[in-house]
């Protein structure tokens, strides 16, 4: 598979390896540092050194990466002359025309020479184009009906490249297959097939697929209808739609690109046009990339996010090996699985995408940047998942059943090959956080910050541990960042920093999930943020640099207004909260640290000292067996900021070894 091979041409080791790169530079700040428990390792995301032609410092725009790609091959329409057109007339199984290269025997209309053929009529039958090896072959479909009863309808078994051009409006049906036809499609090129014209294609194809071309398919114009029992539309060399109106219905992929031995090639582009694909399958599988530039996209997969993950077979909305990258256009997805799956990196940095999973909503198994897009997750299990993800602009606003934002997945290109490999790219990468336990924390989930659960130290306890680090990074630098969450709001198997933009995070209404948990350093530089959680798991920044923030354990429900203010009476910000919650989170510039602010939920004020640092302020329950807090007994931790110490039961009268 292309970007995760270890051994890439120049060109495309620019773009996988140059995003892994960028996303562990970008994050570098927040990378490294053990998480608040004591016993976590640290991990830090390994760069990999790009080729000499890269820019390692910014992931690859659309532009690049179509410019590392092969060139799709086509005729333009300047390229040929619809003056020139040799008519052929269709009739039953017969046809006729004045070119001595038509030719009909039994059921079988033969094209030998270049040129263009203007078809109109009714053919019961097969037209096979068989021209020379570097001859281009124009069909005008003028109001033509071809149904063949065996194998495809239009075969094209020789030539350089063929133009199926439309006018008014044609259908095509194929035949059944024996099994052993090289020719699997309706309409089948072995050649660069160009689909123009402003007239209308109807396809059918009861056994196999639409539309397939062995190169290049270029669709430039026209509307196609194309319904397949297989694949729809499938360039095996590259796939794209620069134009027209294309609406497929297919059992399998609705758009496949699936070169496998040439990494430059197997991709989808979307550049212009309406595309409406309806699947069984996936909506677009690219064996490289799936680019999206430009055209409205709509997508319904597998049934749809109410259908839930299919047991077998993949049914994403657009999945890809190497690239998926979305800069413009218009793009709405109903998946059965992940909306949008990439088994090396993706990028959406303009344009709108609106997505529904009945699995992930926006999936990467390494590098996730969104640096412009609109995007909407409206409902998922996880909304946004990968190893190493950034977020510097744009509007993000994700649901999720489960975690928000997972920074959970590979963080090189190698532990990305490895992940593939081992779960395949049908399959969502799991967690890979582990369980540690440290013979010196206390019981619970480890110390507690400034005015928090309070379980101080003492000796070992069985009631808990921390996380491991694993290398992970979530970085947020701008944008504007929205999350309603049931499982964590922002969760990091590494490190999470924030330093721009407004993030607004609506955890859990209940259960032993958190607004915001990292396993490694978290912090809070810069921007907005405004948390909401139940007060079972509270975790806040564990770094000293950054802006000041307050913890609150303040209560209130789906619709309770909440308000914080200086100690001068100024208004930080109001929020009103989309579920219930237990304790309130808020950091934001001019912060002081050391100074107190209100938090005002329905006129009941709480106050709360900015301080920086600090680990996780709440437990997840009882503390462990042990460990003696310095000058105190047992008592009821397992609270959130402003608690006191665990409820650990009662320790020996001395720590012991």
């Amino acid at each position: 598979m292309k970007a995760l091979k270890k051994i890439m041409t120049p060109a495309r080791t620019i773009g996988a390896i140059a995003l892994v790169a960028t996303l562990a530079l970008g994050a570098c700040g927040a990378s490294g540092a053990a998480s608040s428990g004591g016993g976590a390792t640290s991990a830090t995301a390994s760069v990999a050194v790009a080729g000499t032609n890269g820019d390692t410092t910014a992931p690859p725009t659309a532009a690049d990466a179509l410019a590392s790609n092969a060139k799709a091959s086509y005729l333009k329409d300047s390229d040929w002359k619809a003056s020139d057109a040799v008519d052929v007339t269709l009739s039953g199984t017969t046809a006729t025309s004045s070119s001595d290269a038509v030719s009909v025997s039994d059921g079988v209309l033969t094209i030998s020479k270049a040129g263009v053929y203007k078809l109109s009529g009714s053919f019961t039958g097969k037209v096979v184009v068989a021209a020379g090896a570097e001859d281009q072959v124009v069909l005008i479909l003028d109001n033509a009906t071809i149904t063949s009863t065996t194998g495809a309808a239009i075969e094209a078994t020789s030539g350089d490249d063929l133009v199926l051009s439309l006018q008014g409006t044609s259908t095509i049906t194929d035949g059944t297959y024996t099994g052993d036809e090289e020719a699997n499609a309706a309409i089948y090129a072995d050649m660069d097939l160009t689909i123009t014209g402003a007239g209308t294609l109807n396809v059918t194809s009861g056994a196999s697929d639409a539309i397939t071309s062995k190169d290049d398919l270029y669709v430039l114009s026209g509307t196609i209808n194309a319904t397949a029992s297989d694949d729809g539309l499938r360039g095996k060399d590259s796939l794209t739609v620069a134009g027209g109106t294309v609406t497929v219905n297919a059992g399998g992929d609705a758009l496949k690109s699936d070169q496998d031995n040439d990494d430059t090639k197997g991709y989808v582009s979307i550049v212009d046009g309406t595309v409406t694909l309806t699947s069984g399958g996936d909506g677009i599988d690219a064996y490289t990339d799936a680019i999206v530039t430009g055209g409205t996209l709509s997508i319904t997969s597998g049934g749809g996010a109410s259908a839930g993950k299919p047991s077998t077979g993949s049914a994403k909305g657009i999945k890809a090996q190497t690239y998926i990258i979305v800069d413009g256009g218009v793009t709405t997805i109903d998946a059965g699985d992940d909306a949008i799956h990439s088994d090396g990196a993706l990028r959406l940095s303009s344009g709108t995408i609106s997505a529904a999973s009945g699995d992930d909503g926006v999936h990467t198994e390494v590098a996730a940047v969104l640096d412009g897009a609109s995007v909407t997750v409206t409902q998922s299990n996880e909304a946004l998942e990968g190893g190493l993800i950034t977020i510097s602009d744009g509007t993000v606003d994700l649901t999720s059943s489960d975690d928000g934002i997972n920074a959970s997945g590979s963080i090189t290109v190698e532990a990305g090959l490895a992940a593939v490999a081992e779960s395949s790219s049908d399959s969502t990468a799991s967690d890979t956080a582990t369980t540690t336990t440290d013979p010196t924390a206390p019981g619970g989930m480890g110390p507690g910050g400034p005015g928090g659960g309070g379980m101080g130290p003492g000796g070992p306890g069985d009631g808990g541990g921390s996380m491991e680090d694993t290398g992970e990074q979530l970085t947020i630098t701008g944008g504007t960042v929205t999350v309603n969450a049931n499982g964590d709001g922002l969760d990091s198997n590494g490190s999470l920093t924030i330093s721009g933009g407004t993030t607004t995070v609506y955890g859990p209404a209940s259960g032993a999930n958190g607004a915001l948990d990292s396993n490694g350093a978290m912090s809070i530089t810069g921007g907005t943020v405004i948390a909401f959680a139940t007060g079972e798991m509270v975790e806040t920044p564990t770094t000293t640099d950054g802006q000041g923030w307050v913890s609150a354990s303040a209560t209130g429900s789906a619709g309770s207004t909440v308000t914080i203010t200086d100690a001068n009476g100024s208004v930080l910000g109001t929020y009103t909260s989309l579920k219930a919650f237990g304790n309130v989170i808020y950091s934001t510039s001019g912060m002081t640290n050391g100074s107190t602010y209100t938090v005002s939920v329905d006129g009941a004020e709480t106050s709360a000292t900015a301080r920086e640092g600090g680990g996780m302020g709440g437990g997840m329950g009882p503390g462990g067996q042990g460990g003696q807090p310095p000058a105190g007994g047992p008592g009821q931790g397992g609270k959130p900021p402003a608690g006191g110490p665990g409820e650990g039961g009662q320790p020996p009268a001395a720590p012991q070894n």
